[in-house]
């Protein structure tokens, strides 16, 4: 052994263990309903004994492969595990962090919070514009909305233009959904059409070098202007002409109606973006007009007798031409010939309106 002398000012050398690693460590044991990756006990596992701690060892860790245990105090509940339940029972939220009570409490809340809002949705909105009427309209399907594009674009030579109705189980009739009919108003083919028409008319002003974010909000401004001023068009000249039909059954398809001129004013500004020339731009921009005219004007009416069978429906609306001049024998008072000079010529305004609002839309 050697002695080193306490005398001597230079420290003892010291002695640094050499590290040792294990060939190989298990990955712990890991559930996927448990939030942090582990399996967790609330006892002690009957199927795995646990070797006998001693007390002096107890700062000891336990053999790999073993999963530790979590004891809770005399007298407290055990806690139901995640994976216990069903898939259909009732969340435990507190393996998250959070109270039963308070979880059950807010989505008690967030279920009051929509009842509500669909209650009063229904109450303000449904004398005005049914639910069931508007769920009606946007009953569409791919090849309906591809033959209908078709039919807003080529309309000359389409037949037949009436309308198809349908008889309910309770005895009453109702026109066909447009998924059913090709000649029945719809909401969606509107809708998209606006949509698209605001996003070409950002790419326009962009590929210009003029695009500002509120270009999207004017152009939008601008196109329901436009739908708003057609639809108040029409409902007054069906006012003062006397023509019979509550605003509640007419709305949804004045609008659809008032909604299709978009589809030609895209593809007046699909030829603008090609560079068509001015020439072949105008001469587009008037085909799509006579077309979107011709369409709307278009005598649509039904057969007398289902007309009578519709209109002891559900109320539902015919088209433009079929509401201002209705069949003869399918109302209760007949139109005498000045009243259909003057609606004839109503017609005819509504026609050629539609060239303003065209014109003022395809200006972007």
């Amino acid at each position: 052994m050697a002695y080193y002398n306490t005398n001597s000012h230079s420290p003892p050398p010291l002695q640094h263990p050499v590290p040792t690693h294990p060939a190989y460590i298990p990955e712990p044991p890991s559930t996927p309903m448990s939030p942090q990756g582990y399996q967790r006990y609330t006892s002690t596992p009957p199927t795995q004994p646990y070797p006998q701690q001693i007390p002096s060892q107890s700062h000891m860790a336990p053999p790999y492969g073993s999963a530790p245990a979590y004891h809770q105090p005399l007298g407290a509940s055990p806690q139901s595990h995640p994976s216990a339940m069903g898939p259909n029972g009732p969340v435990d939220f507190s393996a998250w962090g959070l109270d039963n009570a308070t979880a059950a409490f807010g989505m008690q809340l967030g279920q009051s919070a929509v009842a509500a809002g669909s209650d009063y949705v229904q109450k303000n909105l449904g004398g005005f514009i049914p639910i069931s009427n508007l769920k009606h309209h946007f009953n569409v399907s791919n090849s309906f909305v591809i033959r209908k594009l078709r039919l807003l674009l080529f309309p000359w030579r389409h037949r037949p233009w009436s309308r198809q109705v349908v008889r309910l189980e309770n005895g009453q009739s109702e026109w066909a959904a447009p998924r059913e009919d090709l000649n029945s108003p719809d909401l969606y083919i509107p809708l998209m059409a606006i949509v698209t028409y605001i996003l070409l008319a950002a790419l326009h002003s962009g590929l210009n070098a003029r695009f500002h974010p509120e270009i999207l909000g004017i152009t939008a401004s601008k196109a329901l202007a436009v739908v708003l001023l057609d639809f108040l068009f029409v409902k007054s000249g069906c006012y003062l002409l006397n023509i019979p039909g509550g605003l509640s059954s007419q709305v949804l398809d004045v609008l659809a109606y008032d909604g299709y001129k978009f589809v030609g004013v895209i593809v007046t500004l699909i030829a603008g973006l090609l560079g068509v020339g001015r020439t072949l731009y105008l001469l587009i921009f008037l085909y799509t007009f006579l077309a979107t005219a011709f369409f709307l004007v278009r005598p649509l009416s039904l057969p007398p007798a289902q007309v009578s069978a519709a209109n002891t429906g559900n109320g539902q609306l015919r088209s433009l031409r079929s509401m201002v001049l209705p069949d003869a024998s399918a109302t209760a008072a007949a139109v005498n010939p000045s009243q259909r000079s003057r609606r004839i010529t109503f017609l005819f305004l509504v026609a050629v309106s539609q060239i303003v609002y065209m014109g003022v839309l395809v200006r972007v």
